[in-house]
């Protein structure tokens, strides 16, 4: 979370794509990249936007690393519910896919419960699982970039 405050530098957002397993029904991070390590560009707008040689990048380390996209995060400056433009452009559009909202531009502490964590179902659909239900969904421990 220090590191999407740091790189959003409490003025823009940020994110993270987080890589891992899953195991179990629950997918577990393993290590991170950030968005603006794929496209120097990702934050320029003030808003995340990643372009198609970004994730051209991304499945490359993900295919190095042998691990798959379990989730992606990224910040808003407020509260943590999806924008429409969050729910119309998923980072990985394909069902299933986690995206973490994280509030106050990862402006710390960070409970866990504030986080807003929406589930992929296709069709520009998801369903919600913000509070303490997250968990059910990803395991998080602090990766260190």
């Amino acid at each position: 979370m220090a590191e999407l405050d740091r790189r959003g530098r409490r003025r823009h957002e940020a994110g993270v794509f987080l890589l891992g397993d899953d195991v179990g029904g629950s997918r577990v991070v393993r290590d991170a990249i950030f968005y603006d390590q794929l496209d120097p560009k990702a934050y320029d707008t003030g808003i995340c936007v990643l372009h198609g040689a970004a994730f051209a990048q991304l499945w490359n380390v993900c295919r190095k690393r042998g691990l798959t996209v379990v989730a992606d995060a990224h910040t808003h400056g407020g509260d943590a519910r999806q924008s429409g433009s969050d729910r119309k452009n998923p980072m990985v559009a394909r069902p299933g896919h986690i995206a973490v909202i994280v509030p106050d531009f990862a402006r710390g502490p960070v409970l866990p419960e504030r986080l807003g964590l929406y589930r992929y179902l296709g069709d520009h659909r998801w369903t919600e699982h913000g509070g303490r239900r997250w968990r059910r969904f990803l395991s998080l421990r602090e990766v260190r970039r």
